[in-house]
């Protein structure tokens, strides 16, 4: 594992924006990003929508699929494309949680302890087959998902931004493996499966990977501060006052349904915001309306929910009979 040691006395990391994006600059901007991933990855418009959306907004994105549908190749791909540092946690029983975060030794030259940085230092992070480390840790993530910091033997590490990290997880193998807890599930603001390709795309990938590697000819497009540039975007995309009612609604209607055991916290009202906003921007517009929040309620909301059956074909459909039965607003 490639260690980057750094002083156990970290300061914040700051980022000054002297970029402020328009709609039309933002679209610009993703459009490239698009383009530059279908180049090597082979996905459905709206899923990769989703993907980016969890980007923009400042999140970070579960994925549950099988083996084999492209969920590495979509990471490595987005780190590529903006010039950001990549790493790859491979999750086992046996991980622990300073193989992750990092760990202080003792510098003898130096005469004291230095932090050396573990694989979770990086703008993208892969975290691979999550459900199979330990719920200690899987706990390890927590604090960088939910603050952009990790505490090491006292002392504040914080993340270099954009940090976005993508976990995955075989929704059909179970045996050595441990259930995410629903803290851990909270702190994801997108959960979505990518599912098997189409016929026809399927003989694309063959057509791809028959001489070279995808990502071979995979150039940088964005950089990192055009990614927080976007996220500060974002953050402008105005929800009015009968959207948030909505989202509200949303949120309540969860907590009231009979299929459902408990529903989602304020924390996922927040997110569903905050995703909406970001589709909001990919839809072309700097205002959110009702069909952005319900293009989003069902990523966001699924992985949030305990219902009395957990499957996610069943959950799909709470969902949705929720945002047939909530009133939408009318302008």
């Amino acid at each position: 594992m490639n260690l980057t040691s750094i002083s156990s006395r970290t300061t914040k990391h700051h980022v000054n924006l002297h970029q402020s994006l328009s709609i039309d600059e933002a679209i610009s901007l993703i459009e490239k990003l698009q383009a530059n991933l279908n180049q090597a990855v082979v996905i459905d418009e709206p899923v990769l929508k989703l993907i980016i959306a969890t980007i923009l907004a400042d999140g970070h994105l579960l994925l549950v699929d099988v083996p084999g549908v492209g969920k590495t190749l979509i990471a490595k791909t987005l780190a590529h494309s903006i010039s950001a540092s990549f790493k790859r946690i491979q999750c086992t029983p046996d991980l622990l949680p300073s193989d992750i975060t990092g760990t202080s030794i003792y510098h003898r030259k130096e005469e004291r302890f230095i932090f050396v940085a573990g694989p979770l230092f990086a703008q993208f992070v892969l975290v691979d087959e999550i459900n199979r480390a330990t719920p200690r840790t899987q706990s390890s993530l927590l604090e960088s998902m939910a603050e952009n910091q990790v505490t090491v033997d006292g002392d504040v590490h914080y993340m270099e931004k954009p940090f976005f990290l993508i976990a995955t997880q075989n929704p059909i193998e179970t045996a050595g493996t441990f259930p995410l807890p629903e803290a851990q599930l909270d702190r994801f603001l997108i959960s979505l499966s990518i599912g098997y390709p189409d016929f026809d795309d399927e003989v694309r990938i063959l057509e791809r990977e028959e001489y070279e590697d995808p990502l071979s000819h995979i150039e940088p497009v964005l950089s990192p501060l055009d990614i927080l540039a976007l996220q500060q975007l974002v953050r402008t995309i105005s929800v009015a006052r009968p959207l948030k009612e909505y989202i509200v609604a949303l949120i309540v209607a969860t907590r009231n349904h009979s299929d459902i055991l408990l529903g989602a916290s304020p924390r996922g009202g927040v997110a569903l915001q905050r995703a909406a906003q970001a589709i909001a921007i990919l839809n072309r517009r700097n205002f959110v309306t009702p069909d952005d929040v319900k293009q989003v309620a069902k990523h966001v909301l699924t992985h949030r929910l305990i219902t009395y059956e957990q499957d996610r074909d069943i959950q799909d459909e709470v969902i949705d009979s929720i945002l047939s039965t909530v009133p939408i607003p009318v302008r």
